[in-house]
């Protein structure tokens, strides 16, 4: 299993395709204890947007949401395992062994929440007394040169985070983000994915028709409006794989938040009108949800 890199924090950029938060307090208490569970358990790498969407699915939905939220924040999809899956849900379990003092389970103190989030420090330090004989306790974590510091303010085992530390904490994870690997080509599927279409017309033109679902596209809400940019790229090769066309173009695409009403069951879709000799080619499209960085390619074989 890949160590500290297998768990990378680092929390995909979700969008909501909904128009408002009212009732979902309510909405959290009618989960079901399974779905109340994975909600309290990914609390500290669900996006606000995520919850949102999770919260307004219908029931029977939100098994599918579970495995797109894992399967999205999989380090190696070409493995059987999810390796982040099983490192963060272990790191749960490591968190409440080991800061059983205080009077919260391990996983939800600070300490525990850095742990989950950043993994065993690499140095660690106890100071019973604090840095003077009548101090408060105090750890130190080490990653790196970024000292981590705990106190224990009220000598009940319940450690909290210092303000600089946060700062340092905040530091590390956007560097995470900052070296975080490409993301990879997905061959279709899962909730991101687009029909493809190509219809024929005479003088050797070709359609190319893609359609998306709204209800699976993630937008992001700027300005009172939902929004995101798709962008398409097409390149058809010939039987002896020479590139003999080439497309790419950039698409907005922009909501307010009652047109989302009737967007249920309908979908966003691009056309490109395509002129080739006749012949056998093959067609390669790749769709990407700027946004998340969610990516789908396909590929077609056709002849005129």
């Amino acid at each position: 299993m890949k160590k500290k890199s297998a768990l990378n924090i680092v929390v995909c950029v979700a969008v909501s395709v909904l128009m408002s938060c009212s009732g979902l307090p309510r909405l959290e208490k009618d989960l079901s204890p399974d779905h109340q569970d994975f909600l309290s358990k990914v609390r500290y790498i669900i996006t606000k947007q995520e919850r949102k969407i999770f919260l307004k699915l219908p029931p029977s939905e939100r098994d599918a949401f579970i495995e797109e939220f894992w399967k999205r924040r999989d380090s190696d999809p070409d493995t059987e395992i999810n390796e982040f899956k099983e490192t963060y849900l272990n790191r749960i379990q490591e968190a409440n062994h080991l800061f059983k003092e205080g009077g919260t389970p391990g996983w939800l103190q600070d300490r525990g929440r850095i742990y989950i989030l950043l993994g065993p420090p690499e140095g660690r330090e106890k100071h019973p007394t604090g840095y003077t004989f009548y101090g408060r306790p105090i750890e130190v974590w080490y990653y790196g040169p970024y000292p981590i510091m705990f106190i224990d303010r009220s000598y009940v085992g319940d450690y909290e985070l210092v303000a600089q530390s946060a700062q340092y904490v905040a530091q590390l994870l956007k560097a995470m983000v900052d070296l975080k690997p490409d993301v990879e080509i997905e061959k279709g599927g899962g909730l991101f994915d687009f029909d493809l279409n190509l219809e024929k017309y005479p003088e050797n033109k070709i359609q190319v028709q893609i359609k998306v679902y709204y209800q699976n596209i993630w937008l992001v809400e700027k300005e009172g409006k939902l929004e995101t940019t798709m962008l398409l790229d097409l390149e058809v090769l010939s039987d002896s794989k020479e590139r003999v066309w080439d497309f790419s173009q950039e698409y907005p695409i922009s909501l307010k938040p009652e047109e989302m009403k009737n967007t249920l069951g309908q979908s966003y879709e691009i056309k490109v009108d395509i002129e080739l000799p006749q012949g056998n080619y093959r067609m390669n499209i790749l769709l990407e949800n700027k946004t998340d960085e969610k990516k789908v390619q396909k590929s077609i074989r056709f002849k005129l």
